[in-house]
C-alpha cells in the first residue's frame, strides 16, 4: 500500500504530492515550494517522516508546479521527468515567471518522457500514466487502479476543471481528455487534484458544471 501527501505551496496555493511505500520511498510530484521557508518546510517533513525521494514527477509544467524544481534537484539529486508536449512549456517556465514578477532559479534539463500507458512503479505498487491534454498539451495524470487514486494535475477539480487560456490550452480537449481519461474510471476513484480540495470521480460525474 502507498501513502499520498498533500502539501500546499506558493502563491498560487498548488498542491505538492510525496507518494510512500512502506519503505518510505518515494514520488516527488509537481515540486511548488516558491521560497525559502516553503523548502525548509518540504525538507523537515520529510525528514520527519524518514521519506526517500526517488523521483521527481510533473503532470505539467506550469511555473507553479515547477517552482521548487531546482531546489529538489540540488537536494535529492533528482531530474524532473515531464512528457514530450510540455517540454516547451517547462522550457519557458522562469521566462513566464519573470513576466508575472515572480523569482525562480533556473531550471535543470527535463528528462522527457511519461508518454501515455507507462508505468511508474514504487515498490509493489504500479501508477498507470494517462495523458491528459487541453490545460496543457503534455498534461498527464497518474493513476493507481489497485489503491483507486488518481494524481490529477490541473485536468480536474473539485466542481471545476484546469483553465485553458494559457498557451496550448484548449477546452474542447480539455473536456474530451476528462471525458475519455478520467470519467471512464471507478466512482469511488480518489482525485487528487493540483489546486483545492480532494473529490472523487462520482462527485464530479454528477455534479461538476463543466461536464
Amino acid at each position: 500500500m502507498t501513502q499520498v501527501h498533500q502539501l500546499t505551496y506558493g502563491p498560487f496555493a498548488e498542491n505538492t504530492y510525496l507518494i510512500t511505500d512502506a519503505d518510505d520511498n518515494a514520488l516527488v510530484i509537481d515540486p511548488g515550494m516558491y521560497d525559502p521557508q516553503e523548502n525548509i518546510h518540504f525538507f523537515e517533513y520529510l525528514n520527519q517522516k524518514k521519506i526517500k525521494p526517488g523521483r521527481l514527477l510533473l503532470t505539467h509544467a506550469h511555473l507553479d508546479h515547477v517552482f521548487g524544481v531546482h531546489w529538489v534537484n540540488k537536494q535529492y539529486n533528482l531530474v524532473p521527468e515531464v512528457h514530450q508536449e510540455d517540454k516547451i512549456v517547462y522550457d519557458t517556465a522562469v521566462a513566464v515567471a519573470t513576466g508575472y514578477g515572480l523569482n525562480m532559479q533556473p531550471l535543470v534539463a527535463a528528462k522527457v518522457g511519461l508518454a501515455e500507458g507507462d508505468i511508474i512503479e514504487l515498490g509493489s505498487a504500479k501508477l498507470s500514466i494517462l495523458h491528459a491534454p487541453g490545460h496543457s498539451p503534455g498534461s498527464v495524470c497518474f493513476y493507481n487502479a489497485e489503491e483507486g487514486y488518481v494524481i490529477g494535475g490541473d485536468v480536474l477539480f473539485q466542481g471545476s476543471i484546469g483553465r485553458t487560456d494559457l498557451p496550448g490550452g484548449d477546452f474542447d480537449t480539455l473536456i474530451n481528455s476528462i471525458r475519455t481519461k478520467l470519467m471512464n474510471l471507478p466512482d469511488d476513484t480518489t482525485v487528487y487534484s493540483g489546486h483545492g480540495a480532494i473529490t472523487t470521480i462520482g462527485q464530479e460525474r454528477i455534479s461538476n458544471p463543466y461536464l
